[in-house]
């Protein structure tokens, strides 16, 4: 064995790259790091394709859709709170209501949560028809549906609030 092998760590430090010691100093307290590899983990093929087709774990498209499908039904649910206590606070003034509706519809549609799930939304928009490996009609150019209706997702918005609750009761 060599001296240089022979020295303790902390006198090789000063001879390792700048990436190395921020390498080293990120992820020495991580599990797993300087242990072999599980049989699993050796025979998984990890690239582009297995990536996309979802060879180790669910293809992340699935998991995409997932995570909207989870974020809009939540997002109804609040927002139809919120629409049934306004309209109970309004009574029978429907146009204080609409008004004020239209106003929390903005406020919510410009919200940093409704930029996050648009980009998420987008994301999905994107990338969707190629992870799935969707054919694309010749005579039109435009990718094929799945199950007869469009994999596009809507952005949303204020739009969006006020097609799902109305402000005209």
């Amino acid at each position: 064995m060599s001296d240089e092998h022979r020295r303790p760590s902390h006198e090789r430090e000063h001879e390792l790259a700048p990436a190395e010691r921020l390498l080293r100093e990120r992820t020495g307290d991580l599990p797993g790091i300087g242990k072999p590899l599980t049989e699993r983990a050796r025979i998984a093929q990890r690239s582009v394709e297995s990536y996309l087709t979802g060879a180790n774990n669910p293809p992340r498209w699935m998991e995409r859709v997932a995570e909207i499908d989870r974020w809009l039904k939540r997002e109804r649910r609040l927002l139809g709170e919120e629409w049934r206590a306004l309209r109970a606070r309004f009574g029978a003034d429907g146009d204080g209501f609409a008004l004020a509706w239209r106003a929390f519809a903005a406020e919510r549609g410009a919200s940093r949560e409704y930029r996050e799930l648009n980009g998420l939304i987008r994301a999905h928009n994107e990338w969707y028809p190629v992870e799935r490996d969707l054919p694309v009609n010749p005579r039109t150019g435009e990718w094929v549906s799945v199950g007869g209706r469009s994999f596009l997702r809507p952005v949303v918005g204020a739009e969006w609030v006020l097609r799902e609750f109305p402000a005209e009761v």
